[in-house]
């Protein structure tokens, strides 16, 4: 049983698709944590750009790196298996990210052994423990604003995927592609800082100094100038991937795939 299903082409992409799908999910999540400076990685001026009465330079999570990945990938998967393959793979992301936060949480519990933070000390690293924590350990706001952010983006993803499908049919693909990443990636933008950083820290005490609602949108549109650059950039991707799928699977079940695809939408 298990060799038939390993067999069968549509199965085995899936299983592929779907797991590099989480594993940026849950990678991006999980590097988020650091903030670089675009421009010092491109060894450039800052830009300094004013926005809402701030002035914005490039300073970006790290998380950029694979999210725009993310979104090119449900879009792939929309094109073969429909919506319904997508939710599910959504929410298999979203409940393993939390997950993933969750065992974050025990491992910062326990307690360290002295010999290795006292290796730590050797490398200049003071509290070995207290950096972990610090890395790995987000505050809950983040968190929900990260899970939110992806579940409203993936969802909007998909319904923008195939309300451009059906008005070109199979042409333009870079359209329905970069076009539902475009928007869905304006809302993970803004609904991951409006609830880490403007909600979250109203609400609850410990979650540091609430940013102001003009510093909240310039960091978004900030953010969200960049990851529209690369959606764009990335649309010769989308032609690639769709072209190794065709050759996979060949022309005639490809073309049933994503018929049946639409139909299960």
């Amino acid at each position: 049983m298990i060799r038939t299903i390993i067999k069968d082409k549509p199965t085995r992409l899936y299983i592929l698709l779907g797991g590099f799908f989480i594993a940026n999910a849950i990678i991006a999540e999980v590097i988020g944590v650091k903030i670089f400076s675009l421009e010092k990685t491109l060894d450039i001026a800052p830009f300094d750009i004013s926005l809402f009465g701030n002035s914005f330079s490039f300073n970006l999570t790290a998380g950029v790196l694979l999210w725009p990945v993310v979104f090119i990938m449900t879009d792939i998967i929309n094109e073969y298996y429909g919506m319904k393959g997508v939710r599910f793979l959504s929410l298999i992301a979203a409940v393993l990210i939390a997950y993933t936060f969750i065992a974050f949480q025990g491992a910062i519990g326990l307690a360290p052994a002295d010999f290795w933070t006292t290796n730590y000390r050797h490398q200049h690293i003071n509290d070995a423990n207290d950096a972990y924590r610090i890395i790995l350990g987000q505050g809950s706001w983040i968190i929900i604003g990260s899970l939110a952010a992806f579940l409203a983006g993936q969802v909007l993803d998909v319904l923008i995927f195939h309300s451009i499908k059906k008005a070109t049919g199979e042409k333009a693909i870079w359209l329905r592609a970069t076009g539902s990443t475009l928007v869905s990636q304006l809302i993970d933008s803004f609904v991951v800082l409006f609830i880490a950083f403007y909600i979250g820290p109203r609400v609850s005490a410990n979650q540091g100094e609430p940013w102001s609602l003009n510093l909240v949108m310039a960091i978004c549109v900030g953010n969200y100038i960049y990851k529209f650059i690369v959606a764009i950039a990335m649309t010769p991707v989308i032609y690639l991937v769709h072209s190794i799928i065709e050759r996979y699977l060949g022309a005639g079940l490809a073309a049933e795939m994503k018929r049946d695809a639409m139909g299960r939408s």
